[in-house]
């Protein structure tokens, strides 16, 4: 799991809870069931008319992503491809046929390695894996689009929920006396549709592109190795390609100091 993310989730919240107390107000008046169902109900409720089923179903999947720590380890895949390297000029491509059964070894070097060994010529081989990076593009941005339709849902919810509230207040006006703690319990339901847009789905979303960022560079970097594998690049060669793709001054200065 991400600790920073769930931290930071904790303190957004805990910042809001902690200063709500601070200014002399009572715990129990956050929690209103009522607000809660318009404002969380409602937000599912319009995501559902959003988008199709086979989209919604991987919500669980598309969230729990955002809270794991899956970031791509670009120097390893360095590593890999020095590694297919040196068997391949020292073995022939041929040889390259025991990897595809690795356990660790991602799917997308597997499909590459696959074409290469099939013989498959350069653009056909560029064709083939820049349209699965496309699709995995494409699926991702399905997934933030989810949750920055929630974003956009969320706080127009949080208002109708309000409005709702004072429409009840209103329509009865006999104990003047109490009508400002209804006002307040009314306006819940708009502190639950910004709040949870702006700490929780939109955050997500911007979690996901990030996370999506990442992986289209991972994989760009990997379709290069395929390429310079089946151009049978040397080891050296290969390693100083892939460099460029490095986006950490830590792991740049890492790579130069193993030389």
């Amino acid at each position: 799991m991400d600790i920073v993310t769930i931290v930071s989730l904790i303190v957004s919240f805990g910042a809001l809870i902690l200063a709500f107390v601070l200014e002399g107000g009572v715990l129990g008046a956050l929690l209103q069931p009522t607000a809660a169902l318009i404002v969380f109900g409602g937000t599912f409720g319009a995501v559902g008319v959003s988008f199709q089923g086979s989209v919604l179903k991987r919500i669980p999947k598309i969230m729990m992503k955002a809270f794991k720590n899956e970031k791509v380890n670009r120097m390893e895949i360095i590593e890999t491809f020095m590694a297919l390297s040196t068997t391949a000029r020292r073995d022939g491509l041929l040889a390259l046929e025991h990897e595809l059964e690795a356990k660790d070894i991602d799917e997308f070097i597997r499909t590459g390695l696959r074409l290469v060994i099939d013989g498959a010529d350069e653009d056909v081989l560029r064709q083939i894996l820049e349209t699965r990076i496309i699709n995995m593009e494409h699926r991702h941005e399905k997934g933030i689009a989810i949750f920055e339709a929630a974003g956009g849902f969320s706080p127009t919810m949080g208002v109708l929920g309000t409005v709702m509230g004072l429409v009840h207040v209103l329509g009865d006006l006999s104990n003047p006396d109490e009508l400002g703690g209804k006002i307040a319990v009314a306006f819940i339901a708009t502190l639950y549709g910004v709040g949870a847009a702006n700490l929780l789905y939109l955050p997500i979303a911007s979690k996901l592109k990030e996370l999506n960022s990442d992986e289209v560079m991972a994989k760009n970097m990997m379709m290069e190795g395929i390429q310079l594998l089946r151009s049978g690049s040397n080891p050296a060669f290969m390693k100083e390609q892939l460099k460029g793709y490095l986006e950490d001054e830590k792991e740049i200065q890492s790579e130069e100091g193993e030389q």
